[in-house]
């Protein structure tokens, strides 16, 4: 685990580095592992992105606040982010979850997002938790839209090419990893007329293909924000 490359991907210098350790280390490889942490990981997650949303829309209701929240904090979510940090790369995992590709999980690698924020929390109080949640969520929460509360990426990306009327997009099964009780599918999102293409992986199709349209949503959002 390359530990003083993660950390300056997070913006946190860890003072203990052993809980960094600890929070990528799955329950496979040690009898320290980062169930504690994720648990705590997770209720500090649950509260900042609250806090931040109620900040940000001001005349949202309750019912739309909550399900916003649901929606950063969802497992998709956490993979997606715990991909943008590599964390897989960092993973101690045990033989048997090597083997069946446990570094590229959906749900271990989010399990480990959550346990790296607690980590942080111990490490270094709310405030330190609350400021890194704040820079690794800033794309997500810039890119919310409340209008839109309710669809999966999927529908988003089809209502955003049907209404510039383009064709709809191609997915595909590029890979699968794992046995078979617990595979991991890789799925390619195509849209040729726009030269887009993104991928996704989840423990289902399904979960693979939401991946890979939500990445094809916000590259497309992010091209027509640029002038």
């Amino acid at each position: 685990m390359d530990g003083e490359r993660l950390q300056q991907q997070i913006g946190y210098p860890f003072s203990r580095p052993e809980l960094l350790l600890r929070a990528l280390t799955h329950r496979s490889h040690s009898a320290l592992h980062n169930e504690r942490l994720e648990f705590l990981g997770d209720s500090i997650l649950n509260c900042v992105v609250a806090a931040e949303l109620f900040e940000r829309f001001d005349g949202v209701s309750e019912g739309d606040l909550s399900r916003l929240r649901a929606q950063l904090v969802r497992e998709e979510t956490l993979h997606q982010l715990a991909q943008t940090l590599r964390l897989g790369d960092h993973l101690q995992l045990g033989e048997g979850e090597l083997r069946s590709g446990g570094f590229a999980r959906p749900s271990i690698l989010a399990d480990a997002f959550e346990a790296l924020i607690g980590a942080i929390f111990v490490d270094g109080g709310f405030s330190a938790a609350r400021e890194t949640i704040r820079r690794l969520y800033e794309p997500l929460l810039a890119a919310l839209d409340p209008t839109e509360l309710g669809k999966d990426p999927k529908t988003l990306l089809q209502e955003l090419l049907q209404a510039r009327r383009i064709a709809l997009p191609q997915y595909s099964v590029v890979a699968t990893h794992g046995a078979a009780h617990s595979q991991n599918f890789e799925v390619e999102c195509l849209i040729p007329q726009l030269s887009v293409r993104t991928q996704g992986s989840g423990s289902t199709r399904r979960n693979a293909e939401q991946e890979a349209a939500l990445r094809a949503y916000e590259q497309i959002r992010r091209r027509a924000a640029v002038p």
